[in-house]
Formats: C-alpha cells, structure tokens, sequence
C-alpha cells in the first residue's frame, strides 16, 4: 500500500527525533531540525533523494535486522545517518556528502549529542561517497547495503529510479550523463563484493547486477 507523503514525512520526522533523544540529545532541538531536513528532502528539484529514499532504507534496515544483530544505541546512529546522508543534494557528487556530513555535525552538536556520537554519524554519512568502507564496519554496511539495495528493485522500479535520478541531473547534457552514468555503473558491476552483508546479497546481489548490465547496454 503507498504511503501518503503527509505519513512518510512524519515517519521520518520520529525517526530522527527519536534517535536524537534516543543518543542523549534534545529532543526540542531535535523537532527543529527534523523540520529542515524535510524541507530539504522536500526540495523541487529532487526526484528520488527525498524523503521516500530515507523511508525506504529504514524500512529495509528492518529487513536486514531480521538477521543481523544491531544493537539500540547503534540503531539511533544508523537511523541519523541514514536521515542525513542526502541532506544536501545539488547533484555535484562528493561535494553533497560532504555539505551533509557537516549539516549533521552542526545540528546533532546544536542538540548536544555527544561528539563521539556525532564523529560516527558524519564519518558513516562519508562512506556513502565512494560506497566503500574500511576494515570491519558493520554500521557502514548496514548502511551501504540499504543504500543500494534500489540497484536490485524490480525491473519496473528499478527503471523509475534511474529516471528519477536522470531527472535531478537535468542540467547535465545527455552526452555527458551517458559517460557518467556508465563510469558508475561499471564501477559497481565490476565489483566482486557489491552488497557487503550475506543478507543482502541473498536478497539483491543477482537482481542488481542484472539491472545495471541491462541499463549499461541502453546507454
């Protein structure tokens, strides 16, 4: 069943809320913020980084929860980096991660989240630019995985997706998106480890990998 916009906003209003509090923070400032990070997820020019993009990796964390445990403390730092990690998005790769990993700096700091707390959301909120992580994090990859599990949607999703994302590189022309798109794509599919939990790969590995080589021979 699809969930109304209204509903969707207010689920991931609670959900950053609640991992502030959650992490020792104000729970006051933390409704402030909340209300930004909508208007930017809100913003025109986003056609699949908005809020449905969060709602639907908090949704599939619950899914990879089923067998992977997380513990409630590194739930609340999952559920703000997952929130953040998009914040700011102006299509300028890199540079979009790195303005969001300081929005959360100021805001979590602005709640009173202890820093060490804060260190571990920006540097999860940095791992999204390359999709890589070092040593063994399993926060990050947690995190990387629901990242990219719409790589391995369903075919009419998947498709919707890639549009979406066309959609927000409109300033980019169509000869340019194609080598760009495709520098990506390969750089994922040629990946011997795509998804970095067994879960994960059981549940979109194959799927991924078909839709980005078929995708790879439209462009």
């Amino acid at each position: 069943m699809a969930v109304g916009r209204n509903l969707q906003e207010a689920v991931v209003r609670d959900a950053w809320t609640r991992a502030v509090a959650g992490r020792g923070g104000d729970a006051g400032k933390a409704a402030a913020s909340a209300e930004e990070l909508l208007a930017r997820y809100g913003e025109a020019h986003r056609g699949y980084h908005t809020e449905r993009h969060v709602l639907a990796m908090l949704a599939d964390v619950e899914l990879l929860a089923e067998n992977i445990a997380i513990e409630p403390a590194e739930r609340d730092v999952l559920t703000l980096a997952i929130c953040a990690h998009d914040v700011v998005y102006n299509g300028q790769p890199g540079e979009d991660e790195r303005a969001s990993a300081a929005w959360a700096r100021h805001h979590l700091a602005d709640a009173d989240v202890p820093g060490e707390v804060i260190d571990r959301v920006a540097a999860l909120v940095l791992a999204t630019i390359t999709h890589e992580a070092a040593g063994e994090d399993s926060l990050a990859d947690v995190l990387l995985d629901v990242d990219l599990a719409i790589l391995g949607a369903p075919q009419e999703k998947y498709d919707a997706y890639v549009r979406a994302v066309r959609a927000e590189y409109s300033h980019v022309a169509d000869e340019q998106w194609r080598v760009g798109r495709a520098a990506v794509l390969r750089s994922l599919v040629e990946r011997d480890v795509l998804y970095r939990t067994a879960d994960a790969r059981r549940r979109w590995d194959s799927f991924a990998r078909n839709n980005m080589r078929r995708e790879l021979a439209a462009l």
